[in-house]
């Protein structure tokens, strides 16, 4: 039987140099999606999978971020007098209680791994999850529930996995595939960004994963890979070396990476269109534009 998975990592220690200025004050994960923090999407994800205790790896500058999940009981009182409920029950949906969320600071920026394993004396010897907040997914059902009720048929460590271009496996994990069970497959090794030659598929490891305290005793060691870097995925092969299964997740749902400001737009339009109140002012805005093809000067 596998132990139940209630905690979850999130590694938001990066400075979003990528969307400069605005980063200069403003972490990455505060910034809006519609009317949503980025990490609000991954915060209510967690939740919605069996998640009760929030790790956040982050480092200096991210003081904006730890002020977002706290009460703001004026302006709960203030929305309460005026009558606002609507605004109140979405502003404290936001709340995290005392005891739920912990913050570690990452001093040095070693990599994915090494953010993982700051959080090890918080995790002890539970499975867990590692959740990025810039890969947004939407879909019927949310990715990391999808991925647990997975894990629970299959113990072991479990990866959200998807197909990329052959020319893009550069930029991600790559699984070597073994048995494939649907949306299920069993790999036999993983590789950190290969060349689009080298790649053993072009199944892509993406910003979840499900993971037994194993990963954690593998990064220990400390062990530099691609880029210099302590990379998760290495450690996430040692375990298959170690003869522990590692399963690809083939998740129901579109990904948005709004790491990069092309996917960061794409999920904002994506997702301002799934909104009764805005979609149809959106549409027709969208429509004018394609027509005109005048843009903003």
């Amino acid at each position: 039987m596998t132990r139940k998975v209630t905690k979850a990592i999130f590694p938001v220690a990066g400075m979003g140099t990528r969307f400069l200025p605005a980063t200069k004050s403003v972490p990455k994960e505060i910034m809006t999606l519609v009317d949503r923090p980025l990490v609000q999407y991954a915060i209510d994800e967690a939740r919605a999978a069996g998640i009760t205790e929030f790790i956040f790896v982050t480092s200096r500058g991210k003081s904006a971020l730890e002020d977002y999940f706290d009460h703001n009981q004026v302006l709960e009182q203030s929305l309460k007098e005026k009558g606002k409920n609507d605004l109140l029950e979405t502003l404290q949906a936001t709340n995290m209680e005392s005891g739920a969320i912990a913050y570690i600071r990452q001093h040095k920026a070693l990599g994915l791994g090494h953010a993982v394993w700051c959080a090890r004396r918080l995790i002890g010897d539970e499975p867990f999850a590692v959740m990025l907040p810039d890969d947004v997914i939407s879909g019927p059902k949310p990715c990391l529930q999808q991925m647990i009720e997975a894990y629970e048929e299959t113990g072991g460590n479990m990866v959200a996995a998807m197909e990329v271009p052959e020319e893009k496996t550069s930029s991600y994990g790559v699984l070597d595939v073994g048995d494939n069970i649907g949306k299920v497959v069993r790999a036999r090794g993983m590789v950190e960004k290969p060349k689009p030659q080298e790649a053993p598929s072009n199944l892509a490891v993406i910003g979840r994963y499900v993971l037994r305290p194993s990963v954690l005793y593998n990064l220990n060691q400390n062990k530099l890979g691609s880029g210099g870097e302590i990379q998760l995925t290495d450690a996430i092969a040692e375990d298959i070396r170690n003869g522990v299964p590692v399963f690809g997740y083939k998740f129901d749902g579109q990904r948005f990476d709004c790491g990069s400001k092309a996917g960061f737009l794409q999920a904002t339009v994506a997702f301002a269109l799934a909104r009764e109140d805005l979609r149809d002012e959106l549409r027709h805005y969208l429509h004018e534009l394609a027509t005109t093809g005048q843009a903003a000067q």
